[in-house]
């Protein structure tokens, strides 16, 4: 109770005046159902960002295959940050999440149940890529790979070389002998990518941090 109680004459009432030895009374709880709808009010704002966070800023994705390695094993689970992402500011090397390319038939490269996949940017709009061996070349140049260990095989070669429409990007897995990827299916569009992979947080059913 707050400011002063009054009460009628022989009353067994305090008034809380700040005096001396006078104790304020202690604040009233709220009931039961009040507390309740501040309950599902907190709960339904931290969904709300959640989905919001999940829709625009960053996503976890589990990896199902081998195509990434041995940077991404299979069962890792990766970051991937969609904030402010666009594809204008890819650069080769970047590891990006992107929806399955049409070409793709489901079942052939990947399980009919995956949509989006994961592979390394290696080539941009306007470039020309092709291969020597196990080289991959960029117009006509050897393209520098240090993410990849040393004696990687390429696997499929990129013959004929292809040249990398504008708005479009050609990816390759880190696994090359093995991955299904833009010497399959084509290069991809920039509009498909759904963001850049910056870090593995999770490795063989422990918390594990890898960035990019």
């Amino acid at each position: 109770m707050t400011g002063t109680a009054r009460g009628t004459a022989g009353d067994d009432v305090a008034e809380n005046s700040g005096g001396v030895g006078d104790q304020p009374a202690p604040p009233k709880r709220p009931g039961w159902p009040r507390r309740l709808l501040e309950w599902v009010v907190v709960l339904a704002v931290a969904g709300l960002l959640a989905v919001l966070l999940r829709a625009f800023v960053f996503e976890v994705y589990s990896v199902p295959s081998q195509s990434m390695e041995p940077t991404i094993l299979p069962g890792d689970r990766i970051l991937v940050v969609k904030a402010f992402f666009n594809a204008t500011d890819v650069r080769p090397g970047n590891i990006v999440v992107f929806r399955r390319p049409p070409r793709d038939r489901p079942g052939v490269c990947a399980p009919p149940e995956v949509n989006d996949l994961v592979k390394r940017v290696v080539g941009l709009p306007g470039q020309t890529i092709s291969s020597n061996g196990n080289t991959v070349l960029i117009n006509g140049k050897p393209l520098a790979q240090p993410y990849l260990p040393p004696g990687t095989k390429l696997g499929r070669p990129i013959s004929p070389p292809v040249h990398i429409p504008k708005g479009h990007y050609f990816v390759l897995g880190d696994n090359r002998a093995v991955s299904c990827d833009s010497r399959y299916w084509g290069t991809i569009k920039g509009s498909s990518i759904v963001g850049q992979v910056v870090s593995v947080i999770w490795r063989n059913g422990h918390p594990w941090l890898h960035t990019f």
